[in-house]
């Protein structure tokens, strides 16, 4: 049977790029492996080197579990945890810290980015770096190897994340006595999601909250058409042909049918107004998300249900990540 996990970091009710890039592949992959055990978690301790208000998290924490859920997340299939309520990674996470190189976390990217940043602006180059972000990807590490995973379905920027976690499981068998026929650490996997698209946001760029030109995934029918009725067009006529590599056919293939997605096509070879595009598009996504919008606040209307959800998962979720700390424990002497 082989696992595979996924984590998601809690900063706010996702958008729509965040739902079709990380949110929809992640729940398909996990319908897909038939039989493999699924781990899902919130990543509330990594969200630390950010967040850094209680309320905040509390908040995001609360939003991201309703949207997970929302969305279609399969309890039955998936064990859903909060990072924070398995104690037994950061204990994992602190022996990995003794078989890791420093030089192995200088060449974490988003270290590398950060201190670029500070270089450019002229200042000391770690003014921006606490010690959580530089060791970020050994506590990433611990919460993969703890649970014996063989995949991490990841997106091509962050496949070194998995790369570093290979590193350091290696290390630590090598000098622990782990070998190929019997690891103390299972050697995970990036299971790469090649399918998942860059999704445009209201000015033709990649969605993002950074930019500004996010939809929210929840957003109201009212918002949502607002919204699309947002999305940059140029001035070409009603008659004239599209391209079809144009943003807003883009989005409309998420959510559109292939009967539409074909009548759709039709229509940009032969010329259709941007007004029009824009009012199929809000048709489509409107019936897509408000079944999800409607789950999303029954779950943040009843979160005693969903605390009950995240208990169970992280009960689970210790039974297992204690028998792989009583392996590492035992391995370094500590037991």
């Amino acid at each position: 049977m082989k696992t595979i996990l996924t984590g998601v970091k809690p900063t706010g009710v996702p958008h729509i790029g965040n739902y079709f890039g990380a949110i929809k592949p992640a729940i398909d992959s996990t319908n897909e492996l038939r039989g493999a055990k699924s781990y899902l978690f919130i990543a509330d301790y990594h969200a630390l080197t950010t967040v850094k208000s209680a309320a905040e998290m509390n908040q995001y924490v609360r939003e991201i579990a309703c949207t997970w859920l929302a969305c279609g997340l399969d309890i039955k299939k998936t064990v859903f945890y909060r990072q924070s309520d398995v104690p037994q990674i950061f204990e994992l996470s602190t022996i990995l810290t003794n078989v890791t190189p420093k030089g192995l976390m200088n060449r974490a990217h988003a270290y590398k980015a950060i201190v670029q940043a500070a270089i450019d602006r002229g200042v000391d180059p770690d003014v921006d770096v606490n010690m959580g972000l530089f060791t970020y990807p050994i506590l990433m590490s611990a919460d993969i190897l703890a649970f014996d995973t063989d995949l991490v379905p990841v997106g091509r920027d962050q496949q070194q994340h998995v790369e570093i976690t290979v590193d350091i499981a290696k290390a630590f068998n090598a000098v622990y006595g782990g070998s190929d026929d019997k690891k103390i650490l299972t050697i995970p996997q990036p299971k790469i999601e090649k399918s998942v698209a860059t999704i445009p946001g209201l000015d033709g760029r990649k969605m993002s909250k950074s930019y500004g030109n996010q939809i929210p995934l929840f957003a109201n029918s009212n918002d949502l058409k607002k919204c699309i009725m947002r999305i940059t067009t140029d001035s070409t006529a009603p008659t004239d042909p599209k391209p079809t590599d144009h943003p807003l056919f883009e989005m409309y293939k998420l959510f559109a049918n292939p009967s539409e997605i074909e009548f759709m096509t039709n229509k940009f070879a032969n010329g259709v107004g941007w007004g029009d595009v824009k009012t199929e598009l809000f048709r489509v996504a409107d019936r897509t998300i408000t079944p999800m919008r409607e789950r999303f606040e029954y779950y943040m209307n009843n979160y005693e249900l969903v605390e009950k959800i995240l208990a169970d998962g992280a009960k689970s979720a210790r039974k297992k990540a204690t028998e792989t700390l009583s392996r590492v424990r035992l391995a370094i002497g500590a037991l």
